[in-house]
């Protein structure tokens, strides 16, 4: 566990607690019409939940709105591009949109994730990063976050080059963390998701 202070571990608890309380009934609207455009324009489950490692290395299904038509071959390889041919007309909205992240909120209610964190990677790249990556292993010394400095920094990882270069801002926000960080963070990911900056 990364050494925090017992205030600003205080601040993280408050905002998590908060930010998954307003956002919830938000959640709840969303899926009601979620579930009246899918069957038109994203047919498939309305959620998808994949299995990504957080905090201590731990496995934990993380919750997200559909984006991409069901697959049966599984996971894709770390390194293997997006599969950009499965996104759906209204999954790439959703994407652009940060919307398919909202569902997070159930992992920070229960605890598994942060509002503000390392992105969560699936769990089996993430055991191929910890063996590639030396400093990865840092990420795990917090519980992962919806939003993080790397996420807004970089967008999305599309290769294991960037994956590094993200790992070096995880690392800088373990041993930086503090609520100033926390509340830039938080603020900069609203432009982000204005920009549709690294949406995939």
């Amino acid at each position: 566990m990364a050494r925090w202070s017992w205030r600003f571990k205080v601040f993280k608890s408050v905002i998590d607690v908060t930010a998954a309380l307003v956002a919830l009934p938000i959640v709840g609207l969303l899926a009601v019409v979620l579930l009246i455009l899918n069957p038109i324009f994203n047919p498939g489950p309305l959620f998808f939940r994949q299995d990504r490692m957080g905090l201590g290395g731990r496995t934990f299904g993380m919750w997200k709105f559909r984006t991409m038509t069901p697959c049966e071959t599984g996971l894709r390889r770390h390194g293997e591009p997006v599969e950009e041919h499965r996104i759906t007309p209204l999954g790439r909205i959703l994407r652009r949109l940060r919307i398919d992240e909202l569902p997070n909120f159930f992992n920070v209610l229960a605890g598994e994730m942060s509002l503000v964190g390392p992105r969560p990677d699936a769990a089996a790249h993430a055991e191929h990063f910890v063996q590639e990556i030396p400093y990865y292993l840092d990420r795990f010394r917090v519980k992962p976050g919806i939003t993080g400095l790397a996420q807004i920094r970089m967008g999305y990882a599309a290769d294991e080059g960037e994956v590094r270069k993200k790992a070096r801002y995880d690392r800088l926000y373990v041993r930086k963390s503090c609520g100033r960080m926390d509340l830039f963070v938080i603020a900069a990911t609203f432009a982000v998701m204005i920009t549709g900056f690294g949406a995939r």
